[in-house]
């Protein structure tokens, strides 16, 4: 038997497989990409509207009525739209924000696209930018990459390089937790 992830994530595959599939049918794989990650930040943004996505305790008409309005004001219509829609209609509006994840892994692998995320201590200069988004795409195989930088001083120094599911830790952070576990075991 599956565990409960194992399950979200086949439910959220198969969804955004759908979606992909209707998407390339007609020609809005761009359209509905840019509207479900539209969708996606306002999950984010909005405790209420986040207990709408995932609480239980709404029923799918009153899901489906709350979301017209915010799906109108967010500009998500179409095809996306009607996807999020017909999502709540199947009672499976828990699901949308892994969904959307989904169907953002497809749309990238179709584009050729690979997302990587870079964690520095401070910003980076200009031609460090360029360097680093040089040496990213090289891992990358030479794909586009969409690389997103975020600054956190708490790394000390270095950087913490994520591409998928592969994680490059250099962060100065790391290497002296490393040094300090080393000499706990020597002393």
């Amino acid at each position: 038997m599956a565990s409960g992830g194992d399950d979200l994530s086949g439910v959220a595959g198969r969804y955004a497989s759908a979606l992909y599939d209707l998407a390339v049918e007609k020609g809005s794989t761009e359209e509905v990409a840019t509207a479900l990650r539209g969708f996606a930040a306002l999950i984010e943004e909005s405790k209420d509207l986040e207990r709408l996505v995932k609480s239980p305790v709404f029923s799918a008409e009153e899901q489906i009525k709350a979301l017209g309005p915010i799906l109108d004001a967010a500009g998500v219509t179409g095809v996306a739209a009607n996807f999020v829609k017909l999502v709540a209609t199947k009672r499976r509006l828990f699901a949308l924000p892994a969904i959307i994840a989904a169907y953002g892994k497809l749309h990238d692998a179709a584009k050729g696209i690979v997302r990587a995320d870079v964690t520095v201590a401070a910003p980076l200069a200009p031609h460090h930018d360029r360097a680093l988004r040089e040496a990213v795409a090289g891992v990358a195989g030479g794909k586009s990459i969409d690389l997103a930088v975020k600054v956190d001083p708490a790394i000390i120094g270095g950087l913490v390089v994520k591409i998928g599911s592969r994680m490059l830790d250099a962060s100065l952070k790391t290497k002296l937790n490393s040094i300090r576990t080393r000499m706990k075991e020597v002393g």
